[in-house]
């Protein structure tokens, strides 16, 4: 599957963003996909930011809970990333990824942000939060 990302942007400290990730394929197969977003900032390892299996669970690293919000909608197949309060520590380049084919990659990827169960990316979009 393909993705495209839109979104990001530069925005003072406290303000809010919306990232969308478009996806070539269905969005809403039960059994074996789930997407997410990824963030890596310079000289930092690319870590998790929230992910969503098909049945809609959802999981946030602590950091972004409250503030971030993912959601999806399937008959756009789009993947949305809502992001509100930001601080200049979300500074980060910020990637949507897809696993499709395995329950078992979903259950890593999206409970425990194993960024490497994805197989499918999209281009990073850059984020800047200035303080």
């Amino acid at each position: 599957v393909q993705l495209v990302p839109s979104g990001g942007g530069s925005v003072p400290a406290g303000g809010s963003l919306r990232s969308s990730c478009e996806s070539s394929g269905p969005i809403d197969d039960k059994n074996r996909f789930c997407m997410g977003w990824f963030r890596q900032a310079p000289a930092n390892e690319r870590e998790g930011v929230a992910t969503m299996n098909a049945d809609d669970p959802t999981t946030y690293v602590d950091a972004v809970k409250g503030r971030f919000t993912i959601s999806k909608d399937n008959a756009k197949r789009i993947l949305y990333l809502q992001m509100n309060n930001l601080q200049p520590e979300d500074r980060a380049i910020y990637y949507c990824g897809a696993s499709i084919g395995s329950n078992h990659d979903c259950w890593y990827g999206t409970l425990y942000f194993e960024w490497r169960r994805f197989g499918s990316w999209g281009q990073g979009t850059q984020v800047t939060v200035s303080s």
